[in-house]
Order: C-alpha cells, then sequence, then structure tokens
C-alpha cells in the first residue's frame, strides 16, 4: 500500500557542454576532463509517492532500460541500502530529456531522486554526502547534486562554481543514439588537450575533443552542427557531452526562437534558457 505524500512534481533538468576537454587518461582506464556544465530549463518531471513497505517502484519506466539498471531505482535503492532507513518510494517519472543525447538526463534523474529523498524519507544528508553517493552512480550525477553552474575537472567530480552570462539555447536532437563507451574507446580520440585554469578562461575558446570523433562516426551529428556553425547570430555551436545532440548559444530568447523557425526539414529540436541553479538546489544544506 502506497502513501500519496506529495503532488509536488521535482525537476531534473538537462545539462550542456559549453566545453569538453581530455586532458588524460588515468591508470583505471578513466578519462580525465575539464568541462563547463551549464544547467538549461528543458526538464524530466518526477513524482513521489511514499511506501513504508520498502519496496522501490517505478512507474513509466525508459523504454529499453530494465527497471533494476534504471538511474532512479538504482539511486532510490543506494540510498535507502546506506541510510538503513526502511521506507520504500513509488517513482513516477516523465521522460522528456531525450536518452543517448550527451544531455545528462538519466544522471539528472538519479540526482534529483537523491534530492528528494533525502528530504521525504527526512534524511537530512548534508549536499557533499550526497555528492559522494551520487558519483558511486555516474560521473555526471555529482553536477546535478551540487546544484550550480559548474567548472568540472578530474573524471567530473572536481567542482567549482562558475558565473555564467544569460543565455538561451537552440539545442538539435539528431535521430541518433551515441554510445558514451564506445566515444572514449576510440582511437582516434584525442587525449592530450593542455589543462586551463580557472579563472580566467574563455568558455568560447574552449571545444569539445569527442565531436570530431562522433561527427566522422554519425554523418547526422556533423550534419546538425555544422548547421548551427552556418547561424549568424549564435555566439557558439557545439556538441554537448559524447553527443548526440548540438546547440548554439543566443544571448536573446528572440534569436534563438527565430533560428528555432529556420531548422530544415528532417531536423528537429527546441529552445531552451540556460539556468544560473538547478531548480531543486535548496533541497540540500551545505
Amino acid at each position: 500500500m502506497t502513501k500519496l505524500t506529495t503532488k509536488l512534481v521535482y525537476l531534473a533538468p538537462a545539462k550542456l557542454n559549453l566545453f569538453l576537454h581530455v586532458v588524460g587518461l588515468r591508470a583505471d582506464g578513466y578519462h580525465l576532463l575539464q568541462t563547463v556544465f551549464r544547467f538549461v530549463d528543458f526538464s524530466d518531471r518526477l513524482h513521489f509517492a511514499m511506501r513504508e513497505d520498502g519496496v522501490v517502484k517505478l512507474h513509466a519506466p525508459t523504454p529499453g532500460v530494465p527497471e533494476d539498471k534504471d538511474l532512479c531505482v538504482r539511486a532510490a535503492k543506494l540510498l535507502q541500502q546506506e541510510s538503513g532507513i526502511s521506507r520504500g518510494v513509488e517513482i513516477f517519472l516523465e521522460k522528456r530529456i531525450p536518452m543517448g543525447g550527451g544531455l545528462g538526463g538519466g544522471s539528472s534523474d538519479a540526482a534529483t531522486t537523491l534530492l528528494a529523498l533525502n528530504r521525504l524519507w527526512g534524511l537530512g544528508w548534508k549536499r557533499n554526502r550526497l555528492i559522494k553517493l551520487g558519483l558511486r552512480l555516474g560521473a555526471d550525477v555529482p553536477v546535478f547534486i551540487f546544484g550550480e553552474n559548474a567548472f568540472a575537472e578530474g573524471i567530473g567530480e572536481q567542482l567549482s562554481s562558475i558565473p555564467l552570462p544569460p543565455a538561451w539555447y537552440l539545442i538539435l536532437t539528431p535521430p541518433v543514439h551515441v554510445p558514451t563507451a564506445q566515444v572514449f574507446a576510440s582511437k582516434e580520440l584525442t587525449r592530450n588537450t593542455i589543462p586551463i585554469k580557472i579563472p580566467p578562461f574563455s568558455v568560447e575558446h574552449g571545444h569539445n575533443d569527442l565531436e570530431p570523433v562522433v561527427c566522422r562516426t554519425y554523418p547526422e551529428v556533423a550534419r546538425h552542427l555544422e548547421w548551427l556553425k552556418r547561424l549568424d547570430s549564435t555566439r557558439m555551436a557545439a556538441m554537448t557531452g559524447s553527443g548526440a545532440c548540438v546547440f548554439a548559444e543566443f544571448a536573446t530568447e528572440p534569436a534563438a526562437q527565430v533560428a528555432l523557425t529556420q531548422i530544415p526539414v528532417g531536423m528537429s529540436g527546441f529552445v531552451a534558457r540556460g539556468l544560473d541553479r538547478h531548480p531543486m538546489h535548496d533541497f540540500a544544506e551545505e
């Protein structure tokens, strides 16, 4: 039997990598990165209903993802295990962020699950404790718990808050699914970009080391990105993460909306505003 304790919607926003440099390789095979994460106001939505029997149940699971592999379920069970709490939860997931797009949807869902259940289960864990737990689920999970746009190093878990100017983004969604592991395993991937220091640096002068590898393997990604780069009004155009999504940055919403109306037949995308903070930033104390 479940008890619906809240009708609130909990948001799991997408992220963009404004640049992504691969600066080395660890002995354990993990790549050393430098990147800037930016949150945008395009989100998955989650609802939670409390259970008293310890069961974790996912409703509307993502097609093709077994329930026990879903990051929301894994996050809830990991928090349950590490906290020793006997309560359970039913998770209702409304998926909007495309899978395999480099927008961090699964990682964001996991982080929102941890943040929400930390409050709904009355655990009161501090942010750093949740970040360490989130890292066990994936390298991109910590930034969503960190809750601020960030310069990231290491495997993506060493985070420093970074102020970013207001911006709007046209994000295109090529009809391909790019496996992240395949991209990082490519022999063509450059792994020796010279590290930058913060501050100072210019986001616009960065690049995505994964972009050439993906564009050679997936011509649709290259075609979408080349179209964005031909736009006159954009401040930058790049691929996010390991793709497949690509984006262009604009100073104003009207400029981004005009570009959206111009996309060729056969391409699809959406406009999103750059955020300063994660919408659930205040769900964890420092």
